[in-house]
């Protein structure tokens, strides 16, 4: 038996007790936690804003060693250190084939079928985006274990998972970052962290924050921020600002990590004639956003959704590794809070007040 944070239904509270996990089948893995990062995903999969069935363990975001391997496993082996990916390609559909991994229709298949079982009733338990990460130990498709380069902690390699794929993936990918651009940079949390960080990476020239919590301005500038704004309530303010930063024209990138359509939409109206807006959050069905088709004409620009960064986990992370290795690419600066299984349900709070940048689960 191991220790899990449970979601019983959507919009119940977690639950922290014991589940059977049973030993790993063909083509499977056990592994022991380290760390789990607490991501929006999270909160929008116990929230009913993503879809996940229930009773469910929740967690994505995560490191840890492998305990055993089922039949026909080669990749990874009892004691290799592996990060989680939640969204394993197949490599067959329709988008793998088209070189599109990160929209992999057969990804997400994993979160519907039981993994495990409650200690107390022997009642079926789902796996959180098909990982399960909240627990002392899961069992994942091999797939969705990737080896861990050597040279990285492993309690800070859990972020690698998500938050810092998503964020990197976003700049080199998905906007395509050119050095000495201007980047904005919509929210502050653990993802908009990594695009900062990814961002001057990338060599851009002004990287602009924009968050509601002015208590962020200095998580901001140590992740590569040049300039921080506290974001005003009807957002024109915030987009004029920007505009007023990058010589009236708006920032070549803006980048949002938030979900939200007033969001999108301010960062739309801050990005320059031809520049490039990147849609990183995920938001609910009932947020809409509205253009003109006359705006829409006129500035040129390219409005583009990302997903996982756009990222192929098995060549990204290596790269990533090397940053890290090379003093380029900071986790431990992202995480504001380091908690235990209890202290979830805290940490989705702080995060729907706006306040800290990633809290990580440590085992």
């Amino acid at each position: 038996m191991v220790r899990a944070a449970v979601l019983p239904a959507v919009n119940a509270p977690l639950t922290v007790t014991e589940i059977d996990l049973p030993a790993p089948g063909p083509g499977q893995v056990r592994v022991r936690l380290a760390a789990a990062g607490v991501c929006h995903s999270d909160l929008s999969l116990s929230n009913g804003t993503l879809r996940q069935p229930a009773p469910a363990v929740l967690g994505h975001e995560g490191a840890g060693t492998v305990v055993s391997v089922g039949e026909g496993v080669g990749h990874v082996a009892p004691g290799d250190r592996v990060v989680l990916n939640w969204a394993p390609a197949c490599g067959d559909c329709h988008f793998c084939g088209l070189g599109e991994p990160w929209l992999c229709a057969r990804a997400g298949n994993a979160a519907a079928v039981p993994y495990a079982t409650l200690a107390a009733d022997g009642g079926a338990l789902y796996p959180g985006l098909g990982t399960a990460a909240f627990a002392e130990e899961t069992v994942v498709g091999a797939s969705a274990v990737l080896p861990l380069p050597d040279g990285i902690p492993l309690t800070d390699a859990a972020l690698l998972g998500c938050a810092v794929l998503t964020g990197y993936g976003a700049v080199h990918h998905s906007a395509a970052v050119r050095g000495g651009e201007s980047v904005a940079v919509f929210g502050v949390g653990g993802v908009g962290l990594a695009v900062l960080q990814s961002a001057r990476i990338a060599g851009a020239g002004r990287i602009i924050a924009v968050d509601v919590s002015p208590a962020k301005e200095e998580l901001a500038r140590a992740a590569g921020a040049t300039d921080f704004l506290a974001a005003s309530p009807d957002g024109k303010d915030t987009a004029k600002r920007i505009r007023a930063l990058t010589g009236g024209f708006g920032a070549d990138v803006a980048i949002e990590c938030v979900g939200r359509a007033d969001t999108i939409r301010t960062a739309w109206s801050a990005t320059r004639r031809g520049g490039r807006t990147t849609v990183v959050g995920i938001g609910g069905q009932d947020q809409q956003v509205t253009f003109s088709a006359l705006e829409l004409f006129y500035f040129g620009r390219t409005l583009s959704g990302c997903v996982y960064g756009n990222c192929d986990p098995s060549k990204d992370l290596p790269v990533l590794a090397e940053h890290v290795r090379a003093g380029r690419l900071d986790l431990s600066a992202m995480v504001t809070d380091r908690i235990g299984l209890d202290g979830i349900p805290a940490a989705f709070e702080a995060m729907t007040a706006g306040r800290g940048g990633r809290a990580l689960v440590v085992f």
